[in-house]
């Protein structure tokens, strides 16, 4: 580093000095080495104050350098290369086929991005094989260490770290800690280095002060990078957590394996460790079913209101629609039956007649007929009256007595437009069950033997979550500061129960997916003892579920989590009075008194834990209505 300013040598292998160092004829130099490059062959844009080592192989196509990035000594650069601000190519790499990097990306000495391959079928000679590329993406603030290779059609999200040697063969999601031949992602990058995985009770998540990251202005929606959080780069020495922008050591990232204590082998029973064995769960659940079937009548008689003839939740509260909906739920689970107080036809009858005939909506008791909204379906009530009056007709062997007309009606353009005016970035769980809602509307009108909606807009409503899901998240909204990935999270449970569950699609990114429903369930805020409540359990089991169904990844891990939750679900049993609901953070909703909408979901969370541990079996009940694990029973819409 001591060398005198007139060496070239010094410049082309540790470029970021040029700006400081550099003579008037090496800066002359490397103007005239730029404008040949201009010049070539290729399309080629370079960023102010970049720099390219004289003695690099730059030989593009197209070759975009963002302000301030360079390319060092002997690297070998092709094909279609583009790269945001702050981004560097250092001795020895090789950058070749279709590779896009974000701002502040830098790559260690001796990598390789390659985003392209060769075929490999028996019939050709290898030599003679074609060429593809699907590319190689890079998100913003990426350490990628020495002796890295990425290969094709690879995309790594934004603040991520791979370590040394790593070989990048699977998308990496925003923030991970990366290592390994193939790399596994060990752990967050937010959690404090050397630290032990946290369980549930610890730990740093999204959004927290811990995290060093900062807003970037308004999140964007649904489309934006790890949620809209963006590190601050604002050129070499300015990463998250004092990273260097020279990477070029190739011990740079070596004993990331060892940061962890834990080791990645922990993921699968360190932070959630199975307190019990399959068949220790499997006994404890035979023993649970036996005694909730057992009390299952008295659990209904406390709420049944015999002066109005209808449910309340729990005793001392108003009848709710919702209400007798959940004790239909709860009495077919538990005693094949219908609730004891009122024959089939009573309760079938009772149900279709709150449905208003002009807009096939259902208001709450003694409310007013309501009014759709801009695409259907309106907030409140109604929208949850869509899934529960409708999932307890049909368990009733019965359906709606008109079509959801509020539905039907809407149009895709009407439909798409209130998709990207629903509040993603702050109330994802709004958004997300609004989809639910109208989802399920659409689904019943099927189920009718009409049209679900205007024709397209079923379509529509489709190719807009698969356009607008989040690459690195698999989700739909943002992670905000106050509650972490919480609103994100339990709105994806909403919008894919009554789309994609529904009517039996594959979930787009179901790996990314699993990454931030495990990250989400280490909040603290949201499952330390005592904290949990039905919708959080379900709203992390359930995508979980849904995902396994496409791919076993972090399967381990999903098991884990699912047996310790599974056992601390069945001690919140309260002999004649159901399961309660849990603490919420503003103590809203039903919280810790048992009733009927706690014993509902907790019924078939309990199911779903089953499920994915393997034992569910031993329940002998299985989900038929919200919960129900089967798609429903329509052609499927695209």
């Amino acid at each position: 580093m001591n060398q005198p300013s007139h060496d070239a040598g010094l410049f082309d292998h540790c470029p970021w000095l040029f700006a400081g160092q550099a003579s008037g004829d090496q800066r002359a130099a490397q103007e005239q080495r730029q404008g040949r490059l201009v010049a070539g062959p290729g399309e080629v844009r370079l960023g102010e104050g970049c720099f390219v080592a004289e003695t690099a192989a730059v030989h593009p196509d197209v070759l975009h350098l963002g302000d301030r990035s360079y390319i060092a000594a002997h690297a070998y650069v092709t094909d279609a290369i583009r790269t945001g601000a702050d981004c560097t190519v250092n001795p020895f790499t090789v950058v070749r086929g279709t590779v896009t990097l974000g701002d502040g990306v830098r790559i260690g000495a001796h990598s390789s991005l390659l985003g392209f391959n060769h075929g490999s079928a028996p019939d050709l000679p290898v030599h003679q094989q074609p060429v593809t590329s699907r590319g190689i993406t890079v998100g913003d603030d990426v350490w990628i260490g020495s002796h890295v290779v990425v290969v094709d059609g690879v995309t790594i999200g934004d603040h991520c770290v791979i370590g040394a040697g790593a070989v990048v063969t699977k998308d990496l999601p925003a923030w991970s800690v990366a290592a390994g031949n193939p790399a596994r992602r060990l752990r967050d990058r937010r959690e404090p280095r050397g630290a032990k995985r946290p369980g549930p009770g610890a730990g740093v998540v999204a959004g927290t002060a811990a995290a060093p990251a900062t807003l970037a202005g308004p999140t964007a929606g649904p489309g934006a990078f790890a949620g809209g959080l963006r590190a601050d780069v604002s050129g070499p020495g300015a990463f998250d957590g004092g990273l260097r922008a020279d990477l070029s050591s190739p011990g740079a990232l070596a004993g990331e394996r060892q940061a962890d204590p834990a080791g990645p082998q922990a993921l699968a029973g360190e932070p959630w460790a199975d307190p019990a064995g399959p068949e220790a769960l499997a006994e404890a659940l035979r023993a649970f079913a036996g005694t909730a079937r057992a009390r299952a009548t008295d659990l209904l008689d406390r709420s049944w209101l015999p002066d109005t003839g209808r449910y309340a939740d729990r005793p001392g509260t108003e009848p709710t629609v919702r209400a007798h909906c959940d004790a239909v739920e709860i009495a077919d689970l538990l005693l094949g039956d219908v609730p004891p107080h009122l024959a089939a036809p009573e309760h079938v009858e009772r149900l279709r007649a709150l449905q208003d005939p002009a807009t096939g909506l259902v208001p709450q008791y003694g409310a007013p007929a309501p009014l759709p909204g801009p695409a259907g379906v309106p907030d409140g009530d109604p929208a949850y009256h869509v899934l529960c009056v409708g999932y307890a007709l049909d368990l009733l062997g019965s359906s709606f007595a008109h079509p959801v007309h509020a539905v039907r009606t809407t149009t895709a353009d009407r439909l798409v437009r209130h998709l990207g005016e629903l509040p993603w970035s702050d109330r994802a769980w709004h958004a997300g069950a609004w989809v639910d809602s109208w989802a399920t509307a659409a689904h019943w009108n099927l189920r009718a033997g009409g049209e679900a909606a205007t024709p397209g807009a079923l379509e529509a409503l489709f190719g807009w979550l698969h356009t607008h899901a989040d690459p690195w998240t698999g989700m739909w909204g943002s992670p905000t500061r106050e509650a972490g990935r919480l609103q994100m999270v339990n709105g994806y449970y909403r919008l894919t129960r009554g789309s994609f569950a529904q009517f039996d699609l594959p979930v787009p990114y179901a790996e990314r997916v699993i990454d931030t429903v495990l990250d989400h369930a280490r909040d603290p805020r949201h499952f330390a003892p005592g904290r949990e409540n039905a919708c959080n359990v379900l709203d992390v089991i359930h995508p979980l579920w849904l995902c396994a169904r496409q791919t076993t990844y972090r399967s381990e891990e999903a098991r884990s989590w699912a047996a310790s939750q599974l056992t601390a679900a069945l001690g919140r049993w309260h002999p004649g009075g159901g399961f309660a609901f849990g603490p919420t953070a503003d103590g809203s909703g039903p919280g810790r008194e048992p009733g009927l909408q706690g014993t509902e979901m907790w019924l078939a969370i309990v199911w779903l834990l089953a499920d994915v541990v393997g034992v569910a079996d031993a329940l002998g009940y299985r989900p038929r209505g919200i919960h129900r694990p089967e798609p429903a029973p329509v052609e499927r819409p695209v």
